[in-house]
């Protein structure tokens, strides 16, 4: 009898990237006899309790204790459970323990832009390559993700396998809306997110007081006041609005409105965002760079995000060019449609299978 253990205790009540994933991923998993390790119990799963002080909603807290647990308590479940394989749906596994484990690995970009203050930077640098190269088995969301695991951890390709993700069919859908006179970036505002050539860029529009600038994201204290200032420098206060977090019901009407979604990331290990968008039919303006291509094929205006004239032009292009608008509607619904978690699910499976 095969035994999968899935660690769920990372999972938040805020719908995180990591939490969307892994809520609709073990639904899949269940074929493979498996047993979750959550905080609050399932009904119709295998459950085992594990403490609900181990996820993002303790902030670094939540971080540190949940580091001290899978190394420490993990491997005495997974004896006692008497398990075959460990999936985690993110790069972390006791160390040096007789744990079998599968990883899934989001991104490595705090190593591409190191920030010296966060401990998310030694996290990467020094915890993550073990725990890659002690794994059977790497799991990560892009063939561009894929790529930066082989460049950052010398991880040999044969061991990693690129899954793409999916998103919520049921509430991420075209509903028919008029179109108002926004542009929208869903997202944190981290400076990778690349919000300050996103303003300069919107600002530059010629008839730039015609529109406005929709920011949806959490409000970062590190991040938000610089872009503030900057919005004010420009003169465009009255236009750019923060929104702030938006809840998860609010955001299909959000981004149906949208002129476009303008999504000029540096750096993104998948980019949901932009399949959600494609799925309401909203037209893209994306990155030329890491997944983001792959994510919306040719259903999207791809630009160089260092370029602020390009993402100005992209803009100025979709707002004046209804047939444009058009075809990039009926383009994202059709790529939106090419994903979906039952393929994200049975891929994970067929992976997870072959170690058990």
């Amino acid at each position: 009898m095969h035994h999968l253990l899935v660690n769920l205790a990372v999972v938040s009540t805020k719908p995180t990237g990591i939490t969307t994933y892994t809520n609709n991923l073990f639904p899949f998993l269940q074929s493979l006899n498996s047993t979750l390790l959550i905080s609050q119990k399932k009904s119709g799963y295998n459950c085992y309790l594990v403490p609900p002080n181990l996820t993002p909603d303790q902030g670094t807290k939540g971080h540190f204790n949940r580091l001290i647990w899978t190394q420490f308590q993990l491997p005495q479940i997974y004896q006692k459970l008497q398990s075959r394989l460990l999936f985690s749906p993110l790069p972390e596994a006791p160390l040096y323990s007789n744990c079998r484990y599968v990883v899934m690995t989001h991104d490595s970009i705090p190593l591409r832009f190191p920030n010296r203050f966060s401990p998310l930077t030694p996290y990467h640098r020094y915890y993550i390559p073990q725990v890659l190269n002690q794994a059977q088995h790497i799991i990560c969301n892009s063939q561009s993700t894929a790529q930066d695991i082989t460049n950052f951890y010398q991880i040999p390709a044969s061991k990693i396998t690129p899954i793409l993700l999916a998103y919520d069919r049921t509430h991420f859908r075209t509903l028919n809306l008029p179109t108002r006179n926004y542009f929208l970036y869903v997202g944190r505002q981290d400076p990778y997110k690349n919000l300050q050539r996103l303003i300069s860029a919107f600002a530059a529009l010629p008839n730039c007081k015609d529109y406005e600038l929709w920011l949806v994201g959490p409000v970062d204290s590190r991040y938000t006041p610089i872009l503030i200032t900057q919005v004010a420098e420009l003169g465009v206060t009255n236009q750019v609005k923060f929104l702030n977090y938006v809840s998860y019901g609010e955001l299909p009407t959000i981004i149906n409105r949208a002129i476009a979604l303008v999504f000029p990331s540096l750096w993104e290990g998948f980019g949901l965002p932009v399949l959600e968008a494609m799925a309401c039919g909203t037209p893209i303006i994306t990155s030329n760079l890491s997944s983001l291509p792959e994510v919306a094929g040719d259903a999207a205006i791809l630009i160089n995000p260092y370029n602020t004239g390009e993402i100005t032009e992209a803009m100025q292009a979709v707002a004046n060019d209804l047939a444009l608008r058009s075809h990039l509607s009926t383009q994202g619904i059709a790529r939106a449609n090419q994903f979906s978690w039952e393929k994200t699910g049975q891929a994970t499976v067929e992976v997870l299978s072959r170690f058990l």
